[in-house]
């Protein structure tokens, strides 16, 4: 089970990391943008570290209060959470 789940989560945070990329390629192209609502979908279900990697390495939506405070805010209870599931296994 606990490899389904760290395959799971590397997986997810693969696929968010790559999706600010492939944002920030299309803000810079003027094209159809990935909404902001489905960047924080990915976060939410697991992704919350690609997505944060991907604002500093692609410097995006780092200007956006609600990524530059939201984000960090889901990290921190992500964190949280693998420490408490972690003390009770």
């Amino acid at each position: 089970m606990k490899n389904v789940i760290i395959l799971y989560l590397l997986s997810i945070n693969i696929l968010a990391f790559l999706i600010m990329g492939i944002d920030k390629h299309k803000a810079k192209k003027n094209k159809w943008r990935i909404q902001e609502k489905t960047l924080f979908i990915y976060s939410l279900i697991g992704g919350v570290y690609g997505i944060f990697l991907g604002m500093k390495i692609f410097h995006h939506k780092t200007r956006k209060k609600k990524f530059s405070i939201g984000i960090p805010f889901i990290l921190i209870i992500n964190v949280l959470c693998i420490i408490y599931l972690i003390k009770i296994s």
